[in-house]
């Protein structure tokens, strides 16, 4: 009996001191669990890891078409393979500073957009209503009637954008500024 819980415990002595595991501590359950989900739908080949083919299903699947650069540029954005606790790393890495929340947001809309910079109304819809914390159809529509959607049924990217990371950080009237 001892010898079984001796062995547990230095089973977890051996997780903790190869680092990560302690990552799941920094999220409440209820957010690991939507990354999972996140991470499972991705996660297209079902491997445990998200590689250049999965990322690539699942922009087709929102639309967006990537070249191999794009993908490549993605995935050289871990220091290895993607499993799920690299992913959290990389969230928990990302969410400490507002700058790169700002950057999150961008690059969670971009990636709805098409070349021209604008997001298929429908297809954003449909993201909301079935990924991650799922809008009823009426939350749907009223995120979407707070957005500027055109004739077409498009919406700028950039002004989501603008709108929705203005004022929250202490340089955005300098880069603006700087803009202009």
């Amino acid at each position: 009996m001892s010898r079984k819980s001796g062995s547990r415990s230095s089973s977890r002595r051996s997780k903790k001191s190869g680092g990560g595991s302690n990552v799941f501590d920094m999220f409440t359950q209820r957010q690991v669990a939507e990354f999972k989900e996140g991470f499972q739908l991705m996660d297209r080949d079902k491997d445990g890891v998200i590689g250049k083919n999965d990322l690539r299903g699942t922009f087709d699947e929102i639309g967006r078409i990537c070249n191999d650069q794009e993908l490549d540029e993605m995935l050289a954005d871990a220091p290895g393979p993607i499993n799920f606790t690299m992913l959290l790393n990389m969230f928990a890495e990302r969410s400490t500073g507002e700058a790169d929340d700002d950057d999150v947001v961008a690059k969670a809309f971009l990636a709805f957009s098409d070349e021209e910079g604008n997001i298929d109304c429908d297809v954003f819809r449909h993201a909301l209503m079935t990924w991650g914390d799922v809008f009823s159809a009426q939350e749907a529509d009223d995120a979407l009637d707070q957005m500027d959607v055109d004739e077409e049924g498009k919406i700028d990217v950039h002004s989501i954008i603008q709108m929705l990371t203005a004022g929250t950080s202490d340089d955005a009237p300098a880069e603006e500024e700087a803009a202009a």
